[in-house]
């Protein structure tokens, strides 16, 4: 082997035959969801199906909000230039960062530290959910996963709870979660709620994973929301057109589910 040799623990690949994570992807292929194989490659092991629930509930989430995030508006501007559709979702993709699904990750390490914080000093969760908001206020610093621009009860966060509650993942952080949302209308007097970032977080952080791959699971969600505005904007839409963000309306069914 030369000096130049490396390894990888993901995928092994031999003549007709491909091993993800140890397991033949042929034998996985009907047998696991997209969802678990999805917690396979980023973990290395197969999940139970209340695992895999969670990740699923997690991802259908945040398949789409409207028209008018950035990543959508991105999206659809570049497809409306001509561009094909890796490059409008690739620039669509490229708009998620801190402000735009990044909330994710950052609440992750929020709840990390509160966790870890209340567990070293033996204060409950709700006391040093109350010290770590007032110690943001004094450094004027935004506590990432609560409030939103449209919702003031977002229907996905309970939803997301729910489901946690059902497979076992409402555990410290879904707790301390709760408690920094009390935290904050005590101490800013906002009701703040807990968003679909927030709650993701949450869960995300019951089911182990590290922070860094937060806006992973964002980007996963939101694609598939994005490759149909881009669709619809290369099938529907003018090319060049003004594409307004707010003025327009939705004209698709009504489940009424």
């Amino acid at each position: 082997m030369g000096e130049l040799h490396w390894k990888t623990s993901i995928t092994k690949i031999e003549p007709n035959k491909i091993s993800v994570r140890g397991y033949p992807i042929d034998y996985l292929m009907g047998k696991v969801t997209f969802a678990q194989a999805i917690y396979l490659v980023l973990k290395g092991e197969l999940p139970d199906e209340k695992t895999g629930k969670m990740i699923d509930t997690i991802l259908v989430s945040s398949i789409d909000h409207g028209a008018t995030p950035p990543s959508t508006l991105a999206a659809r501007t570049i497809a409306s230039t001509g561009s094909p559709l890796n490059a409008a979702l690739a620039g669509g993709i490229l708009a998620i960062y801190r402000y735009h699904g990044g909330a994710i990750e950052d609440a992750m390490r929020f709840y990390i530290e509160g966790v870890k914080r209340a567990e070293e000093t033996g204060k409950n969760l709700e006391e040093t959910a109350v010290e770590m908001v007032k110690g943001k206020k004094e450094k004027k610093e935004k506590v990432f996963g609560f409030g939103h621009r449209y919702h003031t009860n977002d229907p996905r966060t309970k939803k997301l709870f729910e489901i946690a509650e059902e497979t076992g993942y409402s555990g410290k952080y879904v707790a301390f979660a709760k408690a920094v949302q009390k935290a904050l209308e005590e101490v800013l007097g906002k009701h703040l709620p807990i968003n679909v970032d927030g709650a993701i977080a949450a869960v995300l952080c019951e089911l182990g994973f590290p922070p860094e791959l937060g806006n992973a699971f964002f980007i996963m969600s939101r694609t598939p929301g994005i490759i149909a505005h881009v669709h619809e904007e290369q099938t529907r839409m003018k090319p060049m057109r003004k594409i307004h963000p707010t003025d327009h309306e939705y004209d698709g069914p009504e489940r009424g589910l």
